[in-house]
């Protein structure tokens, strides 16, 4: 593509168009610009509002991915791939998974992470090799970030990973009708033009890290990883997160402080037996044993637990 070919296809993109609420925004005053800034801001969840049935049709496939033992592989350039590693990396800790259940990968690799990998992402070829070594196959998912929907980094990963038979979506913040490639889902949230023109690091990763969330967040959900709006796998990674699953569990069995502890303490730091235990008064083992037959979802591991009681 030529440079004049790129430079007329950026000008048509929302994310690169100027937006005309804020041509003073360089002699406002603070306050005025903060107001502003919320004001757009407000725009996003209504656009991500506007996505819901494709957002919910890749929770169904991130979730029959992860039942068979595939993968979510995030790939994206720039603030869309910083999202999605830090997507990624929150996932073990909140949800108790494994690490390699959730990737992320960010054109230029890890050091992209806090400066700026020059030409990375305008090679279609490096996401084709990512994917590649990451070995994708038809168990996983692939989801492509990128606001502009034109990263030729993330086109490139989707078509290697449409090509070995994963199942692909993608996160853009441009019109759905616009989109120049084959994907099995595209959420499309068009939030508008930035307030600092071509800055999709402000309401486009707004409304990317939005969408990411409920993926990865309700897949979960469907995984028994939540137990009625509590996290019931979480990872005791410092002392907050301990104080955390107390209270946990506590609410969940209606049980004392020292209940909980103990409880938490006899599971071995397993919040989800915890809770089993504190509300059957029945050992770990059983504990687990019910969860186990259940496929990890607490509330079903209950009923089971006191249909076997009453028979």
């Amino acid at each position: 593509m030529s440079e004049k070919d790129l430079f007329k296809e950026l000008s048509a993109l929302v994310t690169e168009s100027r937006n005309p609420d804020s041509y003073d925004v360089d002699i406002m005053e603070t306050e005025d610009a903060v107001r502003l800034f919320n004001r757009e801001d407000k725009k996003v969840a209504l656009a991500v509002e506007k996505e819901i049935q494709y957002i919910a049709q890749a929770v169904e496939l991130v979730t029959t991915a992860f039942r068979q033992g595939g993968r979510l592989i995030y790939v994206g350039a720039g603030t869309s791939g910083r999202l999605g590693v830090l997507d990624a990396a929150e996932c073990p800790p909140t949800f108790g998974v494994d690490k390699n259940m959730v990737i992320g990968r960010i054109a230029g690799g890890l050091s992209a992470l806090w400066e700026a990998v020059e030409g990375a992402e305008d090679y279609p070829e490096n996401g084709m090799k990512d994917i590649r070594e990451l070995n994708v196959g038809e168990k996983d998912v692939v989801c492509g970030i990128a606001a502009s929907r034109r990263t030729p980094y993330v086109v490139g990963a989707l078509q290697e990973a449409k090509k070995r038979g994963a199942k692909t979506i993608t996160v853009v913040c441009n019109p759905r009708e616009h989109l120049q490639y084959d994907v099995d889902v595209a959420i499309c949230p068009v939030p508008g033009p930035e307030v600092i023109m071509g800055s999709t690091r402000l309401k486009a990763a707004t409304a990317q890290k939005m969408v990411l969330n409920m993926i990865t967040s309700i897949s979960m959900i469907k995984l028994g990883k939540v137990y009625e709006n509590m996290m019931i796998d979480l990872q005791q990674n410092n002392k907050k997160l301990v104080e955390r699953s107390k209270k946990i569990i506590m609410m969940a069995a209606d049980v004392d402080y020292d209940r909980a502890a103990e409880c938490l303490k006899n599971s071995g730091g397993h919040v989800k037996t915890a809770i089993f235990m504190a509300i059957t008064n029945e050992p770990a083992a059983v504990a687990k044993q019910y969860i186990d037959k259940n496929d990890g979802f607490l509330k079903k591991a209950l009923i089971s637990w006191r249909q076997d009681k009453n028979t």
